[in-house]
């Protein structure tokens, strides 16, 4: 069975075990495998820095290890993406994997951003405007875009054949 790692802020849910477990559903639905960050089983370590580090390392592993990539790519803490989820892809990507990402579609970048003036933003910088719902770094590599979870993990099981 191929596996995909789901990617995206929803390890920061309230209910991140039963999402996750959810997702996991959906992929096998669609014969896949979900890997979700929150599998990993990560004791503390001597502190929180040693901690996060593991944390990573098991998700670097869990990348690696995947044929694909599911990412949720909604608005984080503002307007823009979860960083480390935008890492993530972008390690997906170097390493040749496939990735899917969904979100809802709320216009191109111009569109998105509050208090546009002269296609600058509030803090004086130039919004990007190539008709794009997320950064060109992201949307030019994408492999396709779905609104849903639901319907990314059914076009990544079909990409995946």
């Amino acid at each position: 069975m191929k596996r995909i790692y789901l990617a995206g802020p929803d390890v920061f849910r309230e209910d991140s075990i039963t999402w996750g477990k959810y997702l996991q559903t959906v992929c096998e639905e669609h014969g896949l495998t979900g890997l979700y960050p929150l599998d990993n089983d990560i004791a503390p370590r001597h502190n929180p820095q040693e901690t996060a580090h593991a944390i990573a390392q098991a998700n670097m592993q869990m990348i690696r290890q995947a044929d694909g990539v599911v990412a949720n790519l909604e608005p984080f803490r503002g307007i823009e993406p979860d960083s480390g989820t935008v890492f993530e892809v972008g390690v997906a990507i170097a390493l040749g994997k496939p990735v899917w990402v969904y979100f809802p579609h709320t216009g191109d970048l111009l569109q998105q951003v509050p208090d546009i003036d002269a296609g600058r933003c509030a803090q004086g910088w130039l919004v990007e405007d190539f008709g794009l719902p997320r950064n060109l770094m992201l949307a030019c590599q994408w492999h396709g875009y779905s609104p849903t979870v639901e319907e990314a993990i059914a076009e990544m099981a079909q990409l995946l054949g």
